[in-house]
């Protein structure tokens, strides 16, 4: 579900300049929102939520798609007034919203002196200072001072080009006169960041800043935000970005005491500290089940007695069932009164990814593929083999043809050229970047269980060989009831992969595994891939993951020369 859409802003702050009246803070700038709460209709999106962001803070926002990541970014911003809690502000803000609306007219030009306006008052301010000096004007030194303080701060000097600088990295549009409608949506965000980064703000508010960009903007932004002087607060499923970036985690998944998680000394901290919690909830969890199951045996156990287990054996006197009776009563109801006593104070533990036994016999051969093109999609011939337990990481730039790679081995493209080869005991496991035919409709009323369960019934495989929507963690019971229209895109990519682990795939093919899944959910994915007996390929450009399978074997795709292709 979608993040609380906050309210329109003026164009100086869509184009992530601040008001022209707010004021720096240098050192002291800070946000800090105090027990901060929303509730949209029904459903809690921030729940006492409490964090500072400081003029040293590198803060990552992090959690599920729905948690409210960006709207505690437009809280903090102003954008939004929450419904219980507080917020205080001091310092300049810049907002990198994931939106940008467009007023007619608007150009490229509009945002860059807006984002200009500040150096350039306080030039001005200087000029105007230093005339007054010369003029002997009274109280033209201490003027001269201030100006003198702000421009250097700002490094007035030198930020028109620190600006150019920006837009050429981003692979922004660089004309001034240029109307920001004409542009696509990936030109014109690159447009705003670009004066974001240019500009000098005490704070910087980022929601996922890498959309749109290339190898290098990934890179320039990454360096900006290391280098910027004051402090930020990211958004982002790029986790190369918040390992890089990131010093403090704020983790808006649920915990056990329902408020958000703060975590500290970067992200393999994060993840550790986070698995730690998770693990102890869960045992929690089961410890108080275990009790109350325990509790209901003892009071089933007394009930048996009581109707059948007191009564003595046949022949004896009725003294003696009268002698007995009171004791197993009073047993009864003391069994039953612990039960009673006895409440789970500890909610369900989240879900968590639960990789199914996938394999083939060791080293048998399962795919291969000789010589392989697809005129105009993969233009450069590509041999492989694929035995059980296998890695292979494809790389390569966009049109290079890794997706059409991907769809001739799992037999949905037809090569022009060469052959592929599948062993009898191949089954394979496709996660495409493709939208499903289940998810096409959007007007469908099956939801993900409906839908789970007629795959399972398609595939006439025994029972015990397919794996239940439950026992991979991916979709929790609210989710699978709900009709496939109305999921997530990160809900839809979690039912996705569930379905293509059904039938225990000895052989999984992954394209761009990470979109729209949370960073923690990927980490979860990565550790599985590494100890899977199936034979794995992945083909991506997360920079992430990439560092992390790094000791896999790569096969680089080289596009032909000619526009980009998929």
């Amino acid at each position: 579900m979608p993040d609380v859409p906050a309210t329109p802003l003026p164009l100086s702050a869509r184009t992530d300049v601040g008001p022209a009246d707010a004021l720096s803070a240098g050192g002291s700038a800070h946000l800090r929102a105090e027990s901060v709460g929303i509730t949209r209709g029904a459903r809690r999106v921030l729940t006492d939520v409490t964090v500072t962001v400081s003029a040293r803070s590198r803060l990552a926002v992090v959690g599920e798609n729905g948690r409210g990541k960006t709207t505690l970014l437009h809280v903090l911003a102003g954008l939004l007034t929450p419904d219980h809690g507080t917020v205080t502000r001091s310092g300049t803000v810049g907002l990198a919203r994931q939106e940008l609306d467009v007023d007619p007219g608007t150009t490229v030009g509009t945002l860059t002196s807006a984002a200009l306006s500040a150096p350039i008052a306080a030039l001005g301010a200087m000029d105007r200072a230093t005339t007054g000096l010369v003029d002997g004007t009274p109280g033209a030194d201490d003027r001269y001072a201030a100006a003198l303080e702000e421009a250097t701060r700002l490094d007035a000097w030198d930020a028109e080009r620190r600006l150019d600088i920006a837009l050429d990295a981003l692979g922004a549009c660089t004309d001034r006169d240029r109307r920001l409608d004409t542009l696509s949506v990936g030109q014109r965000y690159r447009v705003r960041l670009a004066c974001l980064l240019g500009a000098h703000h005490d704070l910087l508010l980022l929601d996922e800043p890498t959309n749109h960009l290339d190898a290098t903007g990934l890179a320039f932004l990454t360096d900006r935000l290391r280098e910027h002087h004051g402090g930020l607060a990211l958004v982002s499923h790029d986790r190369a970005l918040l390992a890089d970036v990131a010093t403090e985690y704020l983790d808006l998944d649920p915990s056990r005491d329902g408020t958000p998680t703060l975590y500290a000394g970067g992200y393999d901290a994060w993840q550790d500290g986070r698995r730690r919690d998770r693990e102890r909830w869960a045992a929690e969890h089961a410890a108080q089940q275990d009790e109350h199951r325990r509790l209901r045996g003892a009071v089933a156990q007394a009930q048996d007695r009581l109707s059948t287990g007191w009564r003595p054996d046949k022949g004896t006197g009725k003294h003696q069932r009268q002698s007995r009776a009171p004791g197993v009563v009073q047993a009864l109801h003391r069994q039953q009164a612990a039960l009673d006593a006895h409440e789970i104070t500890v909610p369900s533990p989240p879900l968590q990814l639960r990789w199914p036994d996938l394999g083939a016999r060791p080293g048998a051969r399962l795919l291969s593929a000789e010589d392989v093109t697809v005129t105009g999609r993969l233009d450069h011939a590509v041999t492989l083999d694929l035995h059980a337990g296998d890695r292979l990481v494809v790389t390569g730039e966009n049109g290079a043809g890794k997706s059409t790679l991907l769809d001739v081995l799992a037999a949905r493209t037809e090569p022009t050229t060469g052959r592929v080869t599948r062993s009898p005991a191949t089954n394979l496991g496709y996660l495409s970047q493709e939208v499903p035919a289940w998810d096409r409709d959007a007007g469908s009323r099956a939801t993900a269980g409906e839908v789970y369960e007629r795959h399972a019934a398609q595939l006439s495989l025994p029972h015990g060989h397919v794996v239940g929507p439950g026992a991979l963690g991916l979709l929790d019971r609210e989710a699978l009831r709900t009709p496939v229209a109305r999921l997530s895109e990160g809900q839809r990519r979690r039912l996705h992969l569930a379905l293509e682990l059904t039938a225990r795939p000895n052989v999984v093919l992954l394209d761009e595994p990470t979109n729209h899944l949370s960073a923690a959910l990927v980490d979860e994915l990565t550790r599985a891939l590494r100890t899977t007996g199936a034979a794995v390929l992945v083909a991506t450009h997360d920079r992430q993951v990439l560092r992390d399978l790094t000791d896999w074997p790569h096969q680089h795709l080289t596009a032909a020369p000619g526009p980009t292709r998929r």
